[in-house]
């Protein structure tokens, strides 16, 4: 049984904002569509687009998690934290997983050249911060101490 308390108070999945996001900015597209003027061929934009989709999934939250899980801890923020990971992607961002959830939106509102999407994407950013980055950052910061506040100083938040 794991203590309830020796984990980040992140009340929902956080890849449940971006996926919001993304299905709320189609639906909105489809009944109020927003054109700004500028549209990439489709060729052009499905290569920049998915080029930031794959990047990001495979550079940032794919090595992410296979890193924790060989650590043996888990990449579901309500559960303990053993150590502070500061490998891979962890060396120049301290939240790869969520840069790669704000990033997977942009390289889809340019694949489907939403610009609903593109508005929405940083109020992702902003309520991933709110509601998984900051409880998380306060429970490593009261489990970690000074070791994690050396890590915060030496690594973005971001990038």
């Amino acid at each position: 049984m794991t203590d309830r308390h020796d984990a980040a108070a992140v009340r929902f999945p956080p890849p449940l904002i971006p996926l919001g996001a993304i299905l709320l900015s189609v639906v909105v597209q489809r009944v109020w569509p927003l054109d700004l003027g500028v549209s990439l061929s489709p060729p052009f934009r499905y290569w920049v687009g998915g080029g930031i989709v794959v990047t990001a999934f495979f550079a940032l939250g794919l090595w992410a998690v296979v890193l924790f899980r060989r650590a043996g801890q888990s990449e579901l923020p309500w559960t303990p934290t053993p150590r502070i990971e500061q490998r891979g992607p962890f060396r120049f961002t301290r939240n790869p997983m969520y840069l790669q959830m704000v990033l997977i939106c942009l390289g889809l509102a340019i694949i489907m050249m939403n610009w609903w999407l593109l508005l929405c994407t940083p109020i992702v950013g902003w309520l991933l911060q709110r509601h998984a980055i900051h409880p998380e950052e306060a429970y490593l910061e009261r489990k970690f101490g000074d070791e994690y506040r050396d890590y915060k100083r030496r690594v973005s938040r971001w990038l």
